[in-house]
């Protein structure tokens, strides 16, 4: 895939038709070099369902992208707490990357092949926070591989640990990798989100963000314990082709709040599709488009109710 202008890109976002869960047909008039990105959410804890929309929209109607957001569904009802239900997914077929947020999720086979076809084709693919422990098969199941070998390969880390959510993190720049250009326009941070372990990351991983735990949630805290990378590039070598892929253990919804984290994310999402050329020395513009309001991370009921993927509009006219 070429890579694009991205003022030609923007001028063809309003010939785009909104890409929804299980749309995996592009539109008749859309330019097949234009990205087609597929975001697969669900997980029960960090509002997934509502932080990569908000993502997926400034790719659209920023940058003009393709973008498609398959949602764990219950009757057509968004249901993060569904563990075997994802639905949409074969829009993967005719993706040009994928972007992964789910925890825990024990899918069948007929959805899960999607995901590992992908994961082999060779294209590019990003990660966040639980996807280091997207799925959760058990040890007796033939898919237990996907536990813990697969993100580790694929993303590379397993889920380990972490502080707990009593605490949140300080993020600093590697300063071996300041000149990044996922790191463009990206500055140090508080995150509410609590620090992962990262002690079995891949060799080849290079480390883009450090993480230390603050006790406490709000900035200002005490730091504790050992730091630890937080965001990295990696490659994943596929059966058809390598993958370059970007991770972040960040996630929480109210780190999106932050400039720098919106801008790390979007930066890391073209990097990954090669198209680092069209990050400006700033950083790429990741301005909210529409409404970001998401509810606080937590289990049960915290998710918003009675929400279908129809309700959350990927295409907004200004």
């Amino acid at each position: 895939m070429k890579k694009l202008n991205i003022l030609f890109i923007a001028a063809l976002s309003l010939l785009l038709i909104t890409a929804g869960c299980g749309d995996n047909d592009r539109s008749a008039e859309a330019d097949q070099d234009v990205p087609h990105i597929v975001f697969v959410t669900g997980d029960e804890e960090y509002r997934s369902e509502e932080t990569m929309p908000m993502l997926a929209r400034i790719l659209k109607n920023r940058y003009g992208f393709e973008v498609t957001v398959c949602y764990a569904l219950t009757d057509g009802i968004i249901d993060p707490n569904r563990t075997d239900n994802i639905e949409g997914l074969e829009a993967l077929e005719n993706a040009d990357m994928m972007v992964m947020n789910t925890r825990f999720r024990n899918l069948p086979d007929d959805q899960l092949r999607y995901i590992v076809d992908f994961a082999e084709s060779g294209k590019p693919m990003a990660g966040f926070r639980t996807a280091t422990h997207a799925f959760s098969y058990g040890e007796d199941h033939p898919n237990h591989h996907m536990d813990f070998e697969w993100p580790h390969e694929v993303f590379g880390l397993p889920w380990i640990s972490h502080h707990g959510g009593d605490n949140s993190t300080d993020v600093f720049i590697n300063e071996n990798q300041a000149d990044h250009p996922i790191l463009r326009g990206v500055e140090p941070f508080h995150a509410r989100s609590w620090l992962y372990h990262s002690d079995t990351l891949k060799e080849d991983a290079v480390p883009l963000l450090i993480g230390r735990a603050v006790r406490g949630a709000e900035p200002g805290g005490e730091h504790f314990d050992d730091p630890h990378e937080i965001a990295w590039t990696h490659t994943y070598e596929g059966e058809h082709g390598t993958s370059r892929v970007f991770f972040t253990t960040l996630g929480h919804p109210f780190d999106f709040f932050k400039e720098s984290m919106r801008r790390l994310s979007i930066n890391g999402i073209f990097w990954a599709l090669g198209l680092e050329d069209e990050i400006p020395e700033n950083g790429l513009n990741v301005d909210y488009v529409g409404e970001f309001d998401p509810n606080n991370a937590g289990f049960g009921d915290q998710y918003k109710p009675n929400m279908r993927p129809e309700d959350i509009p990927l295409k907004v006219e200004e």
